[in-house]
């Protein structure tokens, strides 16, 4: 699974570029604020896992006015370091590795 280009952003953490992405439209249960905002985020030129984060906040396009924080590089550089540490291997092919971001 490879993230879509349009709408993400680079990083740089440890000499290692990545990519990153908040989805655009929230999904229904995001949009209640049921389920938190889901940050995906893969290492550039290599098609392995993608590790997706849950994140403390609801989605900014809410539909009722959740509280919605935005998403720092400095927190998905903390979240990538984090999930490197737990086994998150980003160049070997697999299925999703999902993690929850601490609550700061």
């Amino acid at each position: 699974m490879a993230l879509v280009k349009k709408g993400s952003r680079l990083i740089t953490i440890d000499g290692v570029t990545y990519r990153w992405r908040v989805r655009g439209r929230p999904t229904y249960a995001q949009g209640l604020c049921e389920r938190p905002l889901t940050v995906a985020v893969e290492q550039v030129d290599y098609k392995g896992r993608v590790l997706l984060v849950g994140m403390p906040q609801d989605h900014p396009s809410n539909w009722i006015g959740g509280s919605a924080p935005p998403v720092l590089p400095s927190a998905v550089a903390a979240i990538v370091r984090k999930a490197l540490a737990e086994g998150w291997q980003p160049k070997k092919p697999g299925t999703a590795f999902h993690m929850t971001a601490p609550v700061d």
